[in-house]
């Protein structure tokens, strides 16, 4: 099978990888532009290093709905257009002309968690499970039918990084299963059910934001794991807005006192009082200061918590 494959962020490598694995042509790959790196250095996309790697012939169009972009694309003749984070949405044109179309790995089990951020929207959510689904790509935003869909169950302690890693593994595997099959012309799409459908939308930066009064405990430990790397959660501790790295819900809240009251800390830990239960701070980052145990940053500091 001839593609051309889409894709940007990391997530994509290990499907792009087993498409190469499981033999399938790669005409071209088509990813974002290098973004701007430290002293002025360009920084590759994941994709695009694994291209270069391979010899593949890369294609980095700043807008892929450009029509000489989409034109260059189109030249490729190829079978279909494999798309796994991009990161842009495909004009009609150019999903149209393939005969297999449009093939997307999305990281989550549609129609739940369309949109741009599915595996911290799940997170954020407190859902038991989350997963991969391929389907066939369409002008709306993830709203094509899917082909295969295969769930794994989300950690306690799992972060964005953690479960985005698993399920771009599980993707690739699902990936190159489905392709065999469309190959073998033994696979139909069926279609979403819209009115279950939920959306995750991009982060913003003020959704890291905490405010102890406003916030419980089990809801901080998921904005801290569902909010890494970016945007970060950002709370105020020892009179100071620091980053919250780490940390842990307590069952106990027996003793809580006012919300934003640091109640005790040990050698690492300091456990703060939230508007429902307590949360244990492992890990902090003061603004400008390198990461550091959250104690250590309270016996540094001669301010209220708060």
């Amino acid at each position: 099978m001839r593609i051309a494959f889409l894709g940007t962020a990391g997530f994509a490598v290990p499907s792009l990888r087993a498409c190469l694995d499981a033999g399938c042509d790669v005409a071209a790959v088509v990813t974002q532009p290098d973004r701007p790196g430290d002293r002025g250095r360009p920084a590759p996309r994941p994709v695009g290093d694994l291209a270069r790697e391979r010899g593949l012939r890369l294609l980095q169009p700043q807008r892929v709905r450009e029509p000489e972009a989409t034109a260059e694309v189109l030249t490729l003749g190829v079978d279909a257009l494999v798309v796994a984070a991009y990161g842009q949405i495909l004009p009609a044109a150019l999903l149209a002309a393939p005969r297999l179309g449009g093939v997307n790995v999305h990281a989550s089990l549609l129609p739940r968690w369309r949109g741009a951020s599915p595996v911290a929207a799940a997170i954020l959510a407190g859902d038991a499970e989350t997963g991969v689904s391929i389907m066939r790509m369409e002008a709306g935003l993830d709203t094509g039918p899917v082909y295969v869909t295969r769930g794994t169950p989300i950690g306690a302690t799992e972060t964005t990084p953690e479960l985005t890693h698993r399920l771009a593994v599980l993707g690739a595997e699902l990936l190159v299963e489905v392709l065999g099959a469309l190959e073998l012309g033994g696979l139909e799409p069926q279609p979403q059910d819209d009115a279950a459908a939920t959306l995750a939308p991009r982060l913003r930066r003020e959704d890291g934001r905490v405010d102890w009064s406003q916030t419980g405990a089990a809801e901080v430990d998921r904005r801290v794991r569902a909010l890494d790397p970016w945007p970060g959660v950002v709370a105020p501790l020892g009179g100071a807005e620091v980053r919250l790295l780490a940390g842990r819900p307590l069952s106990r809240g027996d003793d809580a006192g006012p919300p934003g009251t640091v109640l005790r800390t040990d050698r690492q830990v300091a456990e703060v009082a939230t508007r429902d239960g307590v949360y244990a701070v492992h890990r902090v980052q003061p603004p400008g200061r390198r990461p550091m145990d959250a104690a250590a940053y309270l016996r540094g500091r001669r301010a209220p918590a708060t």
